[in-house]
């Protein structure tokens, strides 16, 4: 088996190819993006090998030309790959023959290359959380514009229309006119997102209602569309996840933990690597679950546990979801889901926005 190493940029790559045992057997070659036959003659003769590349804009493209061409992209995790990104001399043509060469010593460290279907999922998911936080944004400069002047209305209140008479009976007149300005413009801003969220919550809703593991998700209490859909794309197939400290640690409800010799175990920060999205999502779904089911197992854990650390209960909901997906059951509000040993597969769906 072949190894490529592959540094891509945004109008050319580079591109190394080794042997089994390390030998250099293509001298890293710079190919135009616009020329993928070119890539893929090169390759040729040396398949099946595989192709690593690591994570940017550009693998999807790559992703799609060469899987089914006897070639296995190989998506590397980029942070992770200190022996390039820590090195005092490096160049394009060094960590292309670097990234082969650890391919072939099983050092490159991994990255689950979600097919088409998912992407665009996320994409979706994704575009939905950048317009709720360029709005937060926008409603965040107009508390600051109210907070110089000692004015405060509630945060969730200033984005509805009740909030517009209070601005001009209340704030107005305290104001003087080039924040009033800004706040006008700001509002304008405010009041074109707002139909775009919706619009993409229609689509979400569409998009999740095709999704039957979805409709197993949105049984737990907290998650409904946008949540279920974020969670499954960020999650599935869960067959990578043999188990369920694995999804934890993935979601970076685990944190880093340092131990030398007979010294204390000390807990740092998450872990750099760690899914943000599903991370954000679980925690803000306990939050929810805890008002819609106050009773169930998980809300109770929460009450116990909220005084020192409120997001073990997020890691708790971690493992009872990984159990749920592997075993295909349900929302249990007394007992924890049982420890499965299917697996549930994700059902593609393709998604325009």
């Amino acid at each position: 088996m072949f190894s490529a190493g592959i540094d891509a940029h945004l109008t050319y790559l580079v591109v190394a190819v080794v042997s089994k045992d390390g030998e250099l057997l293509v001298r890293p070659t710079r190919v135009s993006v616009r020329q993928p036959q070119r890539l893929r003659a090169l390759l040729a003769p040396y398949r099946p090998l595989e192709a690593v590349v690591e994570t940017c804009p550009a693998w999807p493209w790559l992703y799609e030309l060469l899987t089914g061409w006897e070639v296995t992209l190989v998506l590397a995790h980029a942070k992770r790959l200190r022996a390039i990104a820590e090195s005092d001399y490096k160049n394009d043509r060094l960590d292309t023959v670097l990234l082969a060469r650890m391919q072939v010593a099983g050092l490159i460290p991994r990255v689950f290359a979600k097919p088409r279907e998912q992407r665009e999922q996320a994409a979706l998911v994704r575009h939905r959380v950048v317009l709720v936080r360029q709005r937060t944004a926008l409603l965040n400069r107009i508390h600051a514009h109210l907070h110089v002047v000692g004015l405060h209305i509630a945060r969730g209140k200033l984005k509805t229309k009740a909030a517009r008479p209070w601005l001009r009976q209340v704030a107005w007149p305290q104001l003087s006119g080039e924040p009033r300005r800004l706040i006008r413009s700001q509002l304008t801003l405010i009041d074109a997102i707002g139909p775009l969220v919706a619009g993409v919550d229609r689509r979400v809703r569409q998009v999740a209602d095709a999704l039957p593991v979805v409709a197993q998700l949105r049984t737990v209490p907290g998650i409904g569309a946008y949540r279920g859909l974020l969670i499954a794309v960020e999650v599935l197939p869960i067959g990578r996840f043999a188990h369920a400290k694995q999804l934890v640690s993935y979601a970076g409800l685990a944190p880093r933990s340092r131990q030398s010799g007979e010294r204390a175990v000390r807990y740092a920060s998450i872990p750099f690597s760690a899914n943000r999205w599903l991370r954000g999502v679980l925690v803000r779904t306990v939050v929810s679950h805890v008002k819609c089911a106050p009773h169930s197992w998980l809300s109770r854990y929460y009450a116990e546990q909220k005084t020192r650390l409120g997001w073990q209960a997020a890691r708790k909901l971690c493992r009872a979801l990984h159990a749920m997906l592997r075993t295909g059951e349900g929302w249990k509000n007394e007992t924890h889901v049982s420890m499965p040993r299917g697996e549930l597969h994700f059902t593609h769906v393709a998604t325009t926005t």
